[in-house]
């Protein structure tokens, strides 16, 4: 997929961050736009912003973690726009919390959107990707996605499996030359809300980390812009790359994880006890 005009591209968590990005240099670029978010009013927000762009905008209230209302609203932009070329699965919530205090409500809330939403937004979508002959999936997993980090095994969980699903379905979608390929999109620190959204629970105070100022903590090292993201993710796509890294940081968390496969940890741990300090 070379360019964008005339196609039409599913958006998950198009409300804000990422995904508003993602609409609106889509847009920009010709690609009509099938938005959703839990949140109203920033999904209103985005789809106003599209709207100065000469291309159909739908949007819908979706929560991903919902399978029956994902098929629902893939088969509702399949019948508004009458193809589907592009799924985002951008939706995506953040937990910090130790293993051992970690709640299952928690640990299976942030599954159910971060992995789940993932797989029930491909599942759902894909069929209609494959009838348009030219469909792409991009599954935004995480620079968390290559390392674990101290406070986010849930997040890694998640993110890990959003790797390997995807790299998984990226080969099966080669050998069955269906006109459909997927990339898997790992970016580094975004200045999003992501972080002063999150659920964050007191156990982090085991780790040496204040869980009111975590959010504030994460944040100073969120160095690359959201539409800086979605320029990066867009081009990749438009190369048809498998895996693409977004931002400095997750090319240094990419090396760093490959030269010190095991001993990484040590670093990541010296680094987590220094911010806590």
């Amino acid at each position: 997929m070379k360019d964008f005009k005339g196609k039409v591209a599913a958006v998950t968590g198009a409300a804000s961050g990422i995904g508003r990005e993602l609409a609106i240099e889509l847009g920009r670029q010709g690609c009509h736009l099938a938005l959703s978010d839990v949140n109203e009013q920033g999904l209103r927000e985005t789809v106003e912003r599209s709207q100065s762009f000469e291309v159909q905008v739908t949007s819908q209230t979706v929560d991903v973690a919902d399978r029956n209302a994902v098929y629902a609203w893939a088969e509702r932009v399949a019948a508004d726009h009458g193809k589907v070329n592009l799924l985002f699965n951008n939706a995506g919530v953040a937990l910090s919390s130790t293993v051992e205090k970690m709640s299952y409500e928690d640990f299976e809330w942030l599954m159910n959107i971060n992995f789940w939403g993932v797989v029930y937004g491909t599942k759902a979508f894909l069929p209609h990707l494959r009838a348009s002959g030219d469909g792409h999936i991009v599954n935004i997993s995480s620079v968390f996605g290559l390392a674990g980090i101290p406070s986010q095994a849930a997040y890694n969980s998640a993110k890990f499996a959003v790797r390997g699903f995807t790299e998984s379905l990226r080969q099966e979608l080669d050998i069955m030359r269906c006109g459909v390929s997927a990339t898997s999109v790992h970016p580094g620190g975004i200045k999003t809300a992501i972080a002063r959204s999150a659920r964050v629970d007191p156990s982090i105070r085991d780790l040496g980390i204040d869980e009111v100022k975590a959010g504030e903590k994460f944040e100073r090292a969120f160095i690359t812009s959201p539409n800086k993201a979605a320029c990066i993710i867009l081009a990749a796509v438009r190369a048809n790359k498998r895996r693409v890294l977004v931002g400095p940081d997750a090319r240094v968390f990419d090396w760093m994880v490959r030269l010190l496969p095991s001993s990484y940890q040590g670093i990541t741990r010296g680094y987590a006890k220094l911010t806590a300090k």
